[in-house]
């Protein structure tokens, strides 16, 4: 059943008690007034005749969480003080944001805890299917649902699935277009087993960008042409260029990735050649790669975007040979979804409406039919999901360029029961936030850590080694030119001290090393713990094992602050906050 507009913001009111948000908390449910009607977020008019709904990055998060928007996002080059390089009261300013309204808390970290604890958890499937049916029965015969990847990994079920659970989580609901990245850690058989026999009828797996490495063929289809509301629109795939670098290469041996820019204008060309009158981009590149090909790429209208989780309120503007591009990233987590009207007239677009929705599980009443799949695809690992490691006295968080909470409870982790001089931990984006009292629960800690290759590693490093690895995915975050970076944060460190220059060239970033108050000595060897190699390795205990010990043992924690290197050339920056 689907309800016309009116109904459903009558339907929104009356879940959010004429302005008043519940919370369900330890003790029971709370109600905080609201400075104006939080359903007025959902209130979207339909305008023009053609409309792309966009989500991307879920990672896996069915059921509704919280996620803390880093302090930290740092912009060099031409990205200095532009989204998606803006944190805080910049981002509020720059986007016109009131500071301590629902949609400050949505798009900052500003005041998060009490924020959070104000407005209750984000995302969930069954919150977003019903925002997405009532968007699309507003919407008839004009709307394409695109899903930008990273949908298949992030959580337990995931993994234990082998993506399955949220590949028919996809199909209910109702998402038309897909791409991916961490699609592709589950191996090239397992995609294309998904891709081919799973998807095929009900949603376009597409890569303009991923070859055969022998033949050079094409892997996936590169683009649809769908005909919306008598306009016909073309949308062209673009995977994460950078899989077999940034994952493990041997999941897809035979595949080569790239960001393909000559390619993807012969597909601007082609497409337009068969009479799209509207070209969009499905993209896994990244914010900073994407605003780049916008520039280099004509005849792109929108470039619907993913991978650096970046929650951009409004799109960004880009000129270019052919004209003018849009720009869109639409965050992470299941916690937004976009939505763009375009009207299009005499064969191409001339105007739009573009909204960044916050997907308020205590605002949106949950779609029955996902709820109960969730529920059912969720019941056989259930004693397993809820068990109690420890309880939270801090908040724990991940995301940020350098570090979060629940990263420095992993390096913690792993420095003591590994008994390593130095622990690292990918500077991964994805994973959830616990609140201070929260229990963690093993489902906790595999949203931080569930992937394909978790194998807890201690090799023993010399100083030289260590600091060319940190010179390495320095670069790849703070190269000026965005064809140079592959997105995620920087490494977090335990033992280990350390200053950066973002400023200064690769080779030159890292300085003044400090392992335990001494000077790291570049021919001493020292144990280092680590996790998530992307070296084929012999399966061993994954990192999940060590840190569910490390909690059992503990109990409680407290992590108020985690490690940050002293940071150089920032002065000024909007992208930091500390």
């Amino acid at each position: 059943m689907s309800l016309s507009r009116r109904e459903f913001l009558q339907m929104l009111a009356m879940g959010a008690a004429a302005g008043l948000i519940f919370e369900d908390g330890l003790n029971g449910r709370k109600a905080y007034a609201s400075s104006k009607k939080p359903v007025d977020l959902y209130d979207v008019a339909p305008f023009g005749n053609v409309t792309l709904l966009h989500m991307t990055d879920s990672h896996a998060q069915l059921m509704p969480t919280y996620f803390r928007e880093p302090n930290i996002n740092i912009g060099v080059g031409a990205a200095h003080g532009k989204p998606p390089h803006l944190v805080g009261e910049a981002l509020l300013t720059h986007f016109n944001i009131a500071p301590g309204s629902i949609k400050a808390h949505a798009f900052t970290y500003l005041e998060f805890e009490e924020a959070a604890r104000r407005y209750g958890k984000i995302g969930g499937y069954a919150h977003l299917a019903t925002l997405v049916k009532n968007l699309r029965a507003s919407r008839p015969d004009r709307t394409l649902f695109l899903d930008g990847g990273d949908t298949w990994q992030g959580s337990a079920t995931a993994l234990w699935t082998k993506g399955q659970d949220m590949v028919d989580a996809q199909k209910l609901l109702g998402v038309d277009i897909a791409t991916g990245h961490w699609e592709f850690t589950y191996g090239a058989e397992r995609v294309k087993e998904i891709v081919d026999k799973d998807m095929k009828g009900q949603i376009e797996f597409l890569a303009q960008n991923v070859y055969d490495a022998t033949w050079g063929e094409l892997i996936f289809k590169p683009y649809v042409i769908r005909e919306l509301n008598k306009v016909p629109v073309a949308i062209i795939g673009q995977a994460f260029p950078y899989t077999p670098i940034a994952n493990p290469r041997h999941f897809v041996p035979d595949w080569t990735f790239g960001i393909n820019d000559d390619h993807m204008q012969k597909m601007v060309d082609e497409v337009r050649s068969k009479g799209a009158q509207v070209v969009a981009v499905l993209s896994h590149n990244g914010m900073d790669v994407d605003l780049k090909m916008a520039r280099r790429v004509r005849g792109i209208d929108v470039i619907l975007g993913g991978h650096t989780h970046d929650a951009v309120p409004a799109p960004s503007l880009v000129k270019n040979a052919g004209g003018k591009t849009l720009v869109i990233n639409s965050g992470s987590n299941s916690k937004y979804l976009a939505v763009l009207d375009l009207d299009v007239r005499n064969g191409k677009v001339a105007d739009y409406r573009f909204k960044m929705l916050p997907v308020f599980a205590n605002l949106l009443p949950p779609d029955q039919e996902m709820a109960t799949y969730i529920e059912k695809v969720r019941a056989p690992f259930a004693d397993k999901l809820g068990e109690k490691l420890a309880v939270t006295e801090g908040l724990l968080y991940r995301r940020g360029n350098f570090n979060g909470t629940f990263d420095q409870l992993i390096i913690d982790a792993l420095l003591k029961v590994q008994g390593a001089d130095i622990a690292f931990s990918p500077g991964f984006r994805w994973g959830t936030t616990l609140l201070p009292g929260d229990p963690i629960t093993m489902e906790n800690l595999m949203d931080q850590t569930a992937i394909t290759y978790a194998t807890a590693t201690a090799n023993h490093l010399t100083g030289q080694q260590i600091k060319v690895i940190l010179e390495d995915i320095a670069d790849n975050l703070y190269h000026t030119d965005p064809y140079y970076q592959q997105g995620g944060d920087m490494v977090r460190v335990g033992g280990l001290e350390y200053t950066l220059d973002v400023a200064e060239k690769h080779g030159k970033r890292i300085q003044n090393m400090v392992v335990r108050g001494k000077p790291l000595d570049p021919g001493k060897k020292y144990k280092v713990a680590g996790w998530a190699s992307v070296q084929p390795i012999e399966p061993g205990k994954p990192v999940w094992d060590i840190v569910a010990e490390y909690l059992r043992s503990k109990k409680s924690v407290r992590i108020d602050r985690p490690y940050t290197p002293r940071l150089k050339g920032v002065s000024g920056n909007p992208g930091i906050a500390v």
